[in-house]
């Protein structure tokens, strides 16, 4: 077995950062050699609790614990600088979503990252959920036939922040991701947004996409709803020949052929923890991003992904401030 691979976490004193730092602590083939954030009490402690160094530095993290691979989970409306900072460090990179919340941050980023050649990666976790991968490889063998529309639906509380569409680029920047991953490139979107419950910020938004294939779909993303609610993550693809429908994203799979009253059902079985269990899908996700590492390929999911979420963000916002559609 060779070495295992040395990571450093920046940003892993928050929430969803720990999954980061649960993760490459707990490998076999990966060291976790560091912890960047703030906060230098919430450094120590998080640090301490996973057997590693905190640091308040990105540059002195780098410098002491010379990392193979960085990871990112900072808050939302805070990822260009640090980002450019790695990138420009020459460090491979695994992102969070969103990459940015601009075409221009999101394609500076790019360029500096492709001009050293450097792995980039975004953490669009979602597609390495079991139902979404076997609902995937169902689509892809032409057993949904023709792709004729497909829905997006996810909603939950609001996340703090200042950014008026943080909810569209933060949050739905999975859906615009699914919707292509499942039914192909979309060329148009047209918007409507809400702002009922924060006269800052639309919380709620219903956007109406055509695909490349001329089926055609929707994005109803919400901040004025519950993740405590059944079917808060609704997924459907509907086409000549059948029907999947993804159900809080690791709950169900239901594979219909058009009909034929009897369904295919896919749920984690009672051991069956791992798919059952939303973070765990990026763990999923990590196994294939160390393996391409390892081997010196492209990552699974690149950071341009993240940059197609950005650009379809910004499309949405423009349809929604102008009144038309937008292609893409």
């Amino acid at each position: 077995m060779s070495a295992p691979l040395k990571v450093a976490v920046v940003g892993g004193t928050g929430g969803w950062g720990e999954q980061h730092v649960r993760i490459f602590s707990g490998r076999d083939d990966t060291d976790l050699v560091g912890i960047v954030g703030r906060t230098p009490e919430r450094v120590q402690q998080r640090a301490a609790a996973y057997g590693t160094t905190g640091y308040t530095s990105i540059e002195q993290m780098l410098e002491e614990a010379r990392p193979d691979l960085v990871t990112t989970s900072l808050p939302n409306e805070a990822h260009f600088e640090p980002t450019l900072e790695l990138i420009r460090a020459g460090v491979p990179l695994l992102v969070e979503k969103p990459l940015v919340f601009s075409v221009a941050e999101a394609d500076r980023l790019i360029d500096e990252a492709a001009e050293r050649e450097l792995f980039f990666a975004i953490n669009f976790n979602h597609r390495y959920a079991e139902a979404v991968q076997l609902a995937h490889r169902a689509i892809q063998a032409g057993e949904l036939g023709e792709i004729v529309h497909a829905t997006w639906r996810f909603g939950g509380e609001a996340n703090p922040g200042g950014n008026p569409y943080r909810n569209l680029f933060e949050t739905q920047c999975h859906g615009f991701d699914m919707l292509e991953h499942l039914a192909g490139p979309i060329t148009s979107v047209m918007a409507q947004m809400s702002n009922l419950t924060d006269a800052a910020a639309y919380h709620t938004m219903a956007i109406a996409v055509q695909f490349a294939k001329r089926g055609v779909g929707s994005l109803l993303g919400s901040y004025d709803t519950s993740y405590a609610y059944p079917d808060t993550q609704y997924i459907e693809v509907n086409g000549t020949r059948g029907r999947a429908v993804i159900r809080d994203t690791v709950q169900e799979l239901i594979l219909s052929t058009a009909g034929d009253e009897t369904h295919r059902v896919w749920r984690p079985g009672y051991f069956n923890d791992t798919d059952r269990t939303f973070t765990h899908t990026f763990d999923r996700h990590v196994d294939a991003v160390l393996a391409a590492l390892r081997a010196g390929e492209p990552p699974p999911i690149h950071a341009s992904a993240g940059r197609r979420a950005v650009e379809l963000g910004e499309a949405s916002v423009r349809s929604f401030e102008q009144g038309v559609r937008v292609d893409t």
